[in-house]
C-alpha cells in the first residue's frame, strides 16, 4: 500500500468510525507559571507590537480619539458607546461604506497574553470579520476575564465553525524591500481597552 493510499484508507475508516484513536503526546507548554499577571503580560506585548492600551469602559472615548463615525456590531452593549461619535449598526455594511467609518468598536472572544493576540470569533459583541478589517483604526474591548496565558487555554473558547481572526498588534508587513508597511491588511491603528466585564 502505497501513502496516497494508506491516506484514504484512514480516512474511510474514521468516517465509518472503525479508525482506532491515536493518544497524541501533549509535551508543550499549556499554561504559564503560577502567579504570572497575564494582564500586565498582555500590556507587555501589546505595547510591543505597537498598539494603544487604555484601561476601563470609561477610557472608550479617548481610544476612539477623533473618530466621528464608528461602525459597531448590533449588538455591542449600549453602555460602550461613549462620547459624541455616530455609532452606525452593521447591518451588512458595503466594503465602501465600511472604508468610509473612522473607526470600528467591538469585543472579542479571548486574547493570549505570552503572544499579545486577541482573538475575535464573530460571538456576541464581535460582529462580523469585514467590519474588523476594513476600517483603518479597531478599537476592540478585552475582559480581564478573557485574558489567559497561552493558546491552548484559548482554543476551547473559540467557536470551530465560525471565521476566526486572530489580531497581534496593527496590521503591518516588512515584505516590500524589508521597509515596515503598516495597514496593508487589516486596520492601521489598534486599540485596546482593557476592562471589567
Amino acid at each position: 500500500m502505497n501513502a496516497k493510499e494508506e491516506i484514504l484508507a484512514r480516512i474511510g475508516r474514521a468516517l465509518d468510525g472503525t479508525e482506532e484513536t491515536v493518544e497524541v503526546p501533549r509535551r508543550y507548554r499549556r499554561s504559564l507559571d503560577e502567579g504570572t499577571d497575564v494582564v500586565e503580560l498582555l500590556i507587555d506585548r501589546l505595547v510591543d507590537y505597537k498598539a494603544n492600551v487604555h484601561h476601563g469602559l470609561e477610557s472608550i472615548e479617548a481610544a476612539l480619539g477623533e473618530a466621528k463615525k464608528v461602525v459597531v456590531p448590533a449588538d455591542l452593549p449600549a453602555g460602550w458607546r461613549r462620547g459624541g461619535a455616530e455609532y452606525i449598526e452593521d447591518d451588512a455594511l458595503a466594503t465602501d461604506e465600511l472604508d468610509g467609518m473612522d473607526a470600528v468598536l467591538t469585543g472579542c472572544a479571548a486574547a493570549v497574553a505570552v503572544s499579545g493576540t486577541i482573538m475575535l470569533d464573530a460571538g456576541p459583541a464581535q460582529g462580523r470579520r469585514a467590519i474588523t478589517l476594513v476600517p483603518d483604526h479597531h478599537v476592540v474591548v478585552v475582559g480581564r476575564d478573557q485574558i489567559v496565558g497561552h493558546l491552548a487555554q484559548a482554543l476551547p473558547r473559540l467557536s470551530r465553525t465560525d471565521p476566526q481572526t486572530w489580531i497581534s498588534g496593527p496590521s503591518a508587513t516588512s515584505d516590500i524591500e524589508l521597509q515596515r508597511v503598516e495597514g496593508v491588511h487589516g486596520p492601521r491603528r489598534l486599540d485596546v481597552v482593557i476592562a471589567d466585564l
